[in-house]
């Protein structure tokens, strides 16, 4: 019980670490400096260029071995299984009221904030190599929310995008397709072309975090708290979701670095991506704004413990 607390108190100052670059960004947003619409616009930095280099900067620091790679495709399936347990537990709910607001609600409870959130915490918690295995959990998120998340969030008679083009462009999967084979093959890149790749990584942390700060700016706190519907995402999505994850991790075999990084994907609130879902198929986007800071808000609590789950 003491070496639980002692993981969780280790997470739980990451975490804080993380709310306070949010709530820089929420000072920002209020003074004006930077406010919601400019973070708006850089939240394509982040998607575009930020995310991938993350990802990659895993790829090129890690050195080839077969255990490697077959504890990346794990991740991966194990990411895909992720979303499906989501897509489970939330279908009894959010079918009363709103639709604009329950495709938001059901978005929210299967997507996490795995790029922006979990990448920081992996590599502050395990290192590079629980960043390279997150990495294999956001390509999946890539492959599951440009699909099936895009496909929710689409209203019925609008023209629906290409499944097989969203699955392969994206950041997530490009990224995926040139790192891989540079792991594969032991590429080493000029220092000058790394040295970029580290630089922009390190925007992920400080940026994304930074970005939520702005959000949670324009949320009604008092609506934040007592809309019911924002408890019951964080009870689906980060504290049922993980807790079967990790104890189906266990099962598999999983210890260490890997049950760490593939428990931080799971227990991941609520996504930013929802908020941009939501704005682009003209859906709810107060509704998403609200549980993506709600979600986040109560991660400070909920990520620490499950963290430290996976560490017993």
């Amino acid at each position: 019980m003491r070496l639980f607390f002692e993981n969780m108190t280790t997470a739980g100052l990451q975490v804080l670490t993380l709310f306070l670059l949010i709530a820089v960004g929420f000072l920002l947003d209020k003074t004006g400096v930077f406010p919601e619409k400019a973070a708006r616009g850089c939240t394509d930095l982040l998607f575009y260029a930020v995310t991938p280099a993350v990802m990659l900067h895993s790829f090129l620091s890690m050195e080839y071995n077969r255990e490697r790679l077959f504890s990346f495709f794990l991740a991966f399936v194990l990411g895909l299984s992720t979303h499906f347990v989501g897509m489970l537990l939330s279908l009894p709910f959010f079918r009363k009221g709103r639709e604009d607001a329950n495709v938001v609600y059901h978005f929210a409870s299967i997507y996490g904030n795995m790029g922006y959130m979990c990448l920081p915490l992996a590599e502050k918690i395990t290192g590079s190599e629980g960043v390279f295995l997150c990495s294999s959990a956001v390509a999946a998120y890539n492959v599951m929310v440009f699909t099936h998340g895009a496909r929710l969030m689409t209203k019925k008679g609008a023209r629906r995008a290409s499944a097989l083009r969203s699955l392969f462009l994206n950041p997530g999967v490009l990224t995926l397709m040139v790192g891989l084979p540079l792991f594969i093959f032991s590429v080493k890149l000029p220092a000058p072309v790394t040295d970029a790749v580290d630089y922009i990584a390190s925007l992920n942390s400080p940026l994304a975090m930074i970005i939520l700060g702005t959000y949670i700016a324009h949320s009604d706190l008092k609506k934040l708290f007592l809309q019911k519907e924002h408890y019951l995402i964080v009870l689906l999505k980060q504290i049922l979701m993980p807790l079967i994850m990790i104890s189906l991790y266990r099962l598999l075999g999983l210890s260490g670095v890997p049950l760490t990084a593939c428990g931080i994907s799971a227990a991941a609130p609520a996504a930013a991506n929802t908020v941009l879902f939501a704005a682009k198929y003209d859906r709810d986007t107060a509704a998403a704004s609200q549980i993506v800071s709600f979600g986040t808000l109560a991660a400070v609590l909920t990520m620490p413990v499950m963290i430290a789950y996976t560490k017993l």
